[in-house]
């Protein structure tokens, strides 16, 4: 195993503890705690605040495009993956110590810089460090790095939550009821003394502070590492990474790209509709009182369980009878995404009638996602490496990152359109032009013709894989 994969894996993990943790209460926060300049409250309304959440995460996922070049062009991927992490610091400051729109603006903006220029960075820095005698370990090495991430966000997604909240302690009820029941004589005696010494350790400030103390350790443990690393020189001209076998494996991956694009635009509503579906649903769940965005924690809990189960039991076994390619694997994945938007669309019918069904309903939904994120995101991230020419990995990856910045522009342009007039609410009462299940099922409807379409295109694909140290290998089956 290369000796830098430990460092770039603690990296992440920390990374995504901080990106996460920050994001999972993005919305509840501009809807519930956003402030005026005089310390008023001055909330968004629902549709603004998914209108400008997926703002940002396509602002994170636009900025690879530039990372990706200063760092192939320019800087290298370590030089510019240690510059950018300090702006990702100052990003996770500013919206610790301002929690007005204008904190808000300055935090976002530095956050979607710097979290977005090092993600193309950090996913080809793993695929570097790999060459002919070891490429047989890039696939589990990659699901290492893939399972780095939602450990990370698992955590942030359960705690940060929590620590938003304007009352009680930082320590959840939950937890000390565990150590009480199991009688551990330490924490015992520890953990109340914390509970009394850091009762007043919440709120916005804290929630927003906590992940930005993990980026900056996550800073520390790449530089680590620095000389283990495999630093892979940067081009330094702008036509050695830009030559026409490049372009040529930009252009087939376009059209696969596209569809990745209408994924996005359903997968990250999880974390902006989702959330404000749950706040009208019944949250108790497991004798717990969950929060309408805690229950994200789905996401990376059930990433841990499929992860492993596809790639050691059900991809085994179905590859027994058909050729699993890559892009078999996509289009089975886009099927599925499409099937969890049904779940929140017959939930709101529900709720339209009067009912309050009950959190649960999300597990099924949060299954099919995290069933097409398997299938589609951890598949195509190792397939776009592989397709990548030597000198565009940093390019090629970010282009695939792009894709979340185009589908979260899509979201968002469909929240600002479907705002009715004051004039308008004020005679009908309605704030949206898609009303109830509608919207869902806008979504997934959208998503069922994008997959078909990809079928189509995988069938006619015809492209070509490349390894670091080695030039262009067989054709890549569909």
């Amino acid at each position: 195993m290369p000796p830098g994969v430990p460092y770039i894996i603690g990296n992440e993990a920390a990374e995504r503890f901080s990106f996460y943790g920050m994001r999972t209460i993005l919305v509840v926060f501009m809807t519930k705690y956003l402030m005026d300049a005089s310390g008023k409250l001055d909330p968004m309304t629902d549709l603004q605040a998914r209108e400008y959440f997926h703002l940002f995460v396509a602002a994170v996922y636009f900025f690879p495009l530039i990372g990706s070049i200063v760092a192939d062009v320019f800087l290298g991927k370590y030089l510019t993956i240690m510059s950018l992490s300090i702006v990702y610091c100052l990003g996770h400051l500013a919206l610790s110590l301002n929690d007005t729109r204008i904190g808000l603006f300055i935090g976002l903006t530095l956050i979607a810089i710097g979290s977005g220029g090092i993600k193309p960075c950090v996913s080809s820095n793993v695929g570097d460090q790999f060459g002919s005698q070891n490429r047989q370990l890039l696939s589990r090495v990659y699901l290492w790095f893939y399972l780095a991430i939602n450990i990370g966000s698992a955590i942030s997604m359960l705690y940060i939550p929590y620590l938003l909240r304007a009352t009680g302690s930082p320590i959840p009820p939950a937890v000390l009821d565990f150590v009480n029941q199991h009688h551990i004589p330490l924490l015992q005696t520890v953990l109340p003394l914390l509970d009394s010494e850091l009762h007043a350790f919440h709120g916005p400030h804290v929630a927003f502070g906590v992940p930005g103390i993990l980026m900056f350790i996550a800073t520390v443990v790449f530089w680590l590492g620095r000389k283990k690393l495999v630093h892979v020189p940067p081009a330094r001209q702008v036509n050695k990474a830009f030559d026409w076998e490049s372009i040529k494996a930009l252009i087939n991956l376009l059209p696969i790209f596209a569809v990745i694009a209408v994924f996005w635009s359903l997968y990250d509503q999880c974390s902006s509709s989702w959330v404000q579906q749950a706040e009208h649903m019944d949250l108790h769940f497991l004798n717990i009182l969950w929060t309408a965005d805690q229950f994200q924690v789905l996401n990376p809990v059930l990433v841990l369980i499929f992860v492993p189960l596809f790639s050691f039991v059900i991809y085994p076994v179905a590859g027994k009878f058909v050729t699993l390619t890559p892009l078999r694997k996509m289009s089975v994945g886009f099927f599925f995404i499409t099937a969890s938007f049904l779940v929140p669309a017959w939930v709101e019918t529900q709720i339209g009638a009067g009912l309050k069904p009950t959190i649960a309903w999300q597990i099924l939904a949060y299954a099919f996602l995290m069933i097409s994120e398997v299938m589609v995101y951890a598949t195509g991230l190792e397939f776009t490496y592989a397709q990548a020419p030597k000198q565009m990995k940093s390019m090629v990856m970010a282009l695939f990152l792009a894709t979340n910045t185009v589908g979260n522009l899509f979201t968002s342009a469909v929240n600002f359109f479907i705002q009715n007039s004051e004039e308008t609410v004020k005679r009908t009462g309605q704030v949206t032009k898609l009303t109830g299940a509608n919207y869902y099922l806008f979504f997934a409807g959208l998503m069922f013709v994008a997959s078909v379409a990809f079928i189509i295109i995988a069938i006619f694909y015809r492209g070509k894989t490349f390894i670091q140290d080695e030039e262009e290998v067989q054709p890549t089956p569909a």
